[in-house]
């Protein structure tokens, strides 16, 4: 347990008078503070709060260690500002998590620069295919790609994540080459196993169509997808840092070009904005300025192969096998 975050907190509810509040000011989820307290009391053995449905209010233990606990975090504000002074040279360990794919294209090789540049920071990286709770798997930062957050989390958006539907020229060669959106209901489509409906949402001049999709083959996993369509399995919709290259040397074919796929946001997930660790704001920052920007590093490059700028995919459709 972090004990100088939950002696915080501590002190927040009892001036805020409300767990609720003490959350805001601290931007925290409610059950971050919850989890704070509860902490805090196991570590001292005695309870802190009497709590209702409507208020708190401090029991006698509550009482005679708020005036210590105040002093404590005080005198370790101090420690840190001198001991901070000293050491100009950030230091320290994060615990990251995001997945396969964003990892193995993107941010593997950023975070080995960005410790080129920071070298007493060390970095554990792990891969997920799942939203997992930051407090339970001890997670200071949480690298998410997605337009739907969880409430209460703490997010700053690095980057914007673009999407392209494709398949491979075997494919298209044997199934033929959808024209409008609607012809995508009679294709193989190699999906994301999320559980629900597959579809595939894209939009054209401000209009956003929405297409019900199937195929044989799905999974949690986008360098599964890849593999797939590189295989000849049918269309797929990938984000671009991922298939990027495949676009580039012809192995892959962009389809529908003038409908877009939804964009989705890249965000930093953490705990809480306050008292972040240096290592923690430095790499994020880092991340966002590598990132950022009008197009991000992958969306400069182009996405179609030189010998077919100029030419169209001329390729028939096909009866279906």
């Amino acid at each position: 347990m972090d004990h100088l975050s939950a002696i915080r907190t501590f002190i927040e509810i009892a001036d805020q008078g409300s767990l609720t509040r003490a959350a805001e000011v601290l931007d925290l989820s409610r059950a971050m503070v919850s989890r704070h307290l509860e902490g805090l009391e196991q570590w001292l053995g005695a309870r802190l709060l009497h709590r209702t449905t409507r208020r708190v209010s401090l029991s006698d233990a509550g009482q005679e260690a708020l005036p210590r606990l105040r002093q404590m975090l005080e005198l370790a504000s101090d420690v840190q500002a001198v001991t901070g002074a000293r050491r100009t040279e950030p230091a320290g360990r994060l615990r990251l998590t995001t997945s396969l794919s964003f990892a193995l294209s993107s941010l593997t090789r950023a975070i080995v620069e960005f410790q080129g540049r920071y070298p007493r920071i060390e970095v554990e990286l792990l891969t997920v295919d799942r939203t997992i709770d930051l407090v339970d798997e001890r997670i200071d930062l949480a690298i998410r790609i997605t337009n739907r957050l969880d409430e209460g989390v703490v997010a700053r958006q690095i980057a914007t994540c673009h999407s392209v539907l494709c398949a491979s020229p075997a494919y298209l060669e044997r199934r033929g080459v959808p024209k409008r959106p609607e012809d995508l209901a009679a294709h193989e489509c190699i999906t994301h196993a999320f559980g629900t409906r597959a579809e595939y949402r894209l939009r054209k001049a401000g209009r956003s169509v929405s297409i019900a999709v199937r195929g044989a083959l799905s999974s949690n996993e986008t360098s599964v997808l890849r593999e797939a369509a590189l295989a000849g399995a049918g269309i797929v919709m990938l984000p671009t840092y991922f298939v990027g290259d495949e676009l580039a040397c012809g192995a892959l074919v962009r389809l529908l070009p003038d409908h877009e796929p939804e964009a989705l946001g890249i965000h930093a997930v953490i705990l809480s904005r306050q008292h972040q660790p240096r290592p923690l704001k430095l790499l994020i920052d880092f991340l966002a300025e590598r990132f950022g920007g009008a197009l991000a590093p992958w969306d400069q490059k182009p996405l179609v192969p030189p010998s077919r700028r100029k030419t169209r995919i001329d390729t028939k459709p096909k009866r279906r096998a």
